[in-house]
C-alpha cells in the first residue's frame, strides 16, 4: 500500500513563492512517475507537472517556466516549488503516484490572494 502525504500549502500573495512537499511510504518510489495535480472549486482536476523515472518532466501550459517539478528517490519526497503565482493558481494540489495514477495524497490548499 503506497501512502503520500503532502504539506506546504497556504496562503500567498500573487507574484509569491510557495514549496509544495509530498512524502511517499510503500511501493517502488524509484521505479514510479510521480506528478502533481490540481483541482479549483467546480473544475476537473488536471495535471500540473510531472516527473519520470529518468527526471524528465513535464508541465502544463499555464505553469510552464513558474513552476518546477522536482524528486529526491532517497528521501522519497517529490516537490513543486511554485513562484510568480498567480490567483488563478488557486486550488488543493495533490500528489500522484504511478502512471495513470495508481495513488493520490490527501490535498493541500493553495489560496493565491491578488
Amino acid at each position: 500500500q503506497v501512502q503520500l502525504v503532502e504539506s506546504g500549502g497556504g496562503l500567498v500573495q500573487a507574484g509569491g513563492s510557495l514549496r509544495l512537499s509530498c512524502a511517499a511510504s510503500g511501493g517502488v518510489f524509484s521505479t514510479k512517475t510521480m506528478g502533481w495535480y490540481r483541482q479549483a472549486p467546480e473544475k476537473q482536476r488536471e495535471l500540473v507537472a510531472s516527473i519520470f523515472v529518468n527526471y524528465r518532466t513535464n508541465y502544463a501550459d499555464s505553469v510552464k517556466g513558474r513552476f518546477t517539478i522536482s524528486r529526491d528517490n532517497a528521501k522519497r519526497m517529490v516537490y513543486l516549488q511554485m513562484n510568480s503565482v498567480k490567483p488563478e493558481d488557486t486550488a488543493v494540489y495533490y500528489c500522484s503516484y504511478g502512471l495513470g495514477p495508481s495513488y493520490w495524497g490527501q490535498g493541500t490548499q493553495v489560496t493565491v490572494s491578488s
